[in-house]
């Protein structure tokens, strides 16, 4: 009886590793560093730094760094669910109604709502074939730039975009500039944030 168990367990080895091996692709995406762009003024906002790291050969650069803002997010779920036609779209957290300041709290809820419903987004497979989606996390276009670019009307091709940026180092210098603002509870107006931020 010892002897007939131990051969079931054999041919069970090949196909855990061969899981495993499905597994190994991942994909770690982080919104942080909030910061208050325009201060003082009726048009200020919050942007947000968005680090993605993966393996995955969906993606053009295996590491990036872009900022972007809540209305950019708005229309990136607008665009992917436009074209995953029948795929439901992760939720985006609730628009205020009424923004009072720069409240911390607000703002780091927002900042986990955002980050959730990017992990979300980038493990469906159908949402991750659109380019609007690579262009959004791993190029600093702004939102007509990107539709130029997916739509063939721009100066580069959606990959080139990328690498463009990737090769640039401009992610890496917002990584240095903001580094002394990742603590919980940091400074949220980081000084270099206004001349590394594209939005417009």
């Amino acid at each position: 009886m010892v002897h007939s168990s131990t051969p079931q367990r054999e041919p069970n080895g090949p196909r855990c590793l061969g899981s495993t091996q499905e597994i190994n692709e991942l994909t770690t995406v982080r919104v942080q560093d909030p910061r208050v762009q325009n201060e003082g003024s009726w048009n200020s906002y919050v942007d947000y730094k968005i680090f993605l790291h993966t393996n995955s050969k969906a993606f053009t650069a295996k590491t990036s760094c872009v900022r972007r803002r809540y209305r950019e997010f708005v229309w990136l779920r607008r665009q992917l669910q436009k074209n995953a036609g029948l795929v439901p779209v992760p939720e985006l957290p609730g628009k205020s109604t009424f923004f009072v300041g720069s409240t911390d709290e607000f703002i780091e809820k927002r900042r986990q709502g955002l980050q959730q419903f990017l992990e979300k987004v980038v493990q469906n497979v159908v949402l991750l074939s659109d380019s609007r989606l690579h262009l959004f996390l791993q190029s600093q276009l702004s939102v007509p730039e990107i539709e130029a670019c997916v739509q063939g009307q721009g100066l580069q091709t959606v990959t080139e975009a990328i690498l463009h940026y990737a090769m640039s180092n401009c992610g890496w210098v917002q990584e240095e500039e903001s580094r002394p603002t990742l603590l919980p509870g940091g400074d949220l107006h980081g000084r270099g944030a206004a001349r590394l931020s594209r939005d417009p």
